[in-house]
């Protein structure tokens, strides 16, 4: 069973840099990909970004595009590396694994989700 462990949330300013971590267990993932979503107070969890694990192709919002990098090591662990965050970024942020090589931004699709890590940015 895949388990998910998300970590490196906390409150920053407008600007500022966070590193979300993933860790994950339970299965081979070569055959997986691996994304991040979020979900703000009183909206639906939306796509973030994706990787898929085998050859490390990236997959991103448009949100998000040049600010954020996902990335992945040879740890199981999946990175999430926030730039420039604003407060429209301010989210409970989730790690969920899909097996499959195909990226879709439907949350449905995707099988495991770690316990989410809250994001603040003040202004």
């Amino acid at each position: 069973q895949v388990q998910l462990v998300e970590s490196g949330g906390g409150l920053v300013q407008a600007g500022g840099s966070l590193r979300l971590s993933c860790a994950a267990s339970g299965h081979t993932f070569s055959s997986y990909a691996m994304g991040w979503f979020r979900q703000a107070p009183g909206k639906e969890r939306e796509f973030v970004a994706a990787i898929i694990w085998s050859g490390g192709r990236t997959y991103y919002a448009d949100s998000v595009k040049g600010r954020f990098t996902i990335s992945r090591d040879a740890k199981n662990t999946v990175y999430l590396q926030m730039n420039s965050l604003k407060p429209e970024d301010t989210a409970v942020y989730y790690c969920a694994a899909r097996r499959s090589t195909i990226v879709v931004a439907t949350t449905t699709l995707w099988g495991s989700w770690g316990q989410g890590t809250q994001v603040t940015v003040s202004s």
